[in-house]
């Protein structure tokens, strides 16, 4: 089976993919998580009609720790090193193929982005209501299906309700930067044929 070299842009859309399941893996094991690099996965779900695909992160800086872990996690060669970060990917990759068939819960999501979107204004987007409000819009669509992507950690961290909204919502972010990525042409079985060809184009981007 050929397969077109990976593009700049699917690339860029899986390193934020990847980075939001580094800060998810970084919230339950540490229960902290560097706030530049989850405000960019936050005000990506928001940005829903940017002009390029790098603007829906800002740009390839707010992307360095997705493209860090993006070649880590696809360029190790040691079982289970990563096992956790490519669990998270794949069970994200999953879950936008289940959303992108799914209208009446792309509408639910579009108009709980909205909500969000008028309280982000009164607030900030990362403001610890509008988490808990995107949180919530996670719950009642993608949380509901049977398929869920168990998150490993420390349970005290994992049981504080700031720490598990804030989860939520990088997965969700994750799954925002999943359905970017199969818009631009990606598809699952090329994720997992094509490792060292995604990972020629990472680095090009990380060299920018």
């Amino acid at each position: 089976m050929l397969f077109r070299k990976p593009t700049s842009d699917q690339a860029i859309a899986l390193a934020g993919v990847f980075q939001a399941c580094q800060l998810v893996d970084d919230l339950a094991t540490t229960g902290l998580c560097q706030q530049q690099d989850f405000d960019v996965c936050i005000n990506s779900l928001f940005e829903r009609d940017s002009d390029s695909t790098l603007a829906v992160f800002g740009n390839i800086d707010n992307l360095r720790t997705g493209l860090d872990t993006l070649q880590r996690t696809l360029g190790t060669t040691k079982s289970g090193e990563y096992a956790n970060l490519l669990r998270y990917a794949l069970g994200v990759l999953y879950l936008q193929r289940r959303l992108t068939k799914d209208r009446p819960k792309l509408t639910a999501i579009a108009d709980g982005l909205d909500k969000a979107q008028r309280q982000a204004e009164h607030f900030s987007r990362s403001h610890p209501n509008v988490l808990a409000n995107l949180a919530d819009v996670y719950l009642n669509t993608i949380s509901q299906y049977n398929f869920r992507i168990q998150v490993k950690g420390m349970p005290q961290h994992l049981q504080q309700p700031d720490i598990a909204n804030k989860i939520r919502c990088l997965l969700f972010a994750a799954i925002r930067a999943a359905i970017l990525w199969h818009q631009l042409g990606g598809r699952r079985v090329q994720f997992i044929l094509q490792r060292s060809r995604v990972l020629e184009v990472a680095r090009d981007l990380q060299r920018m």
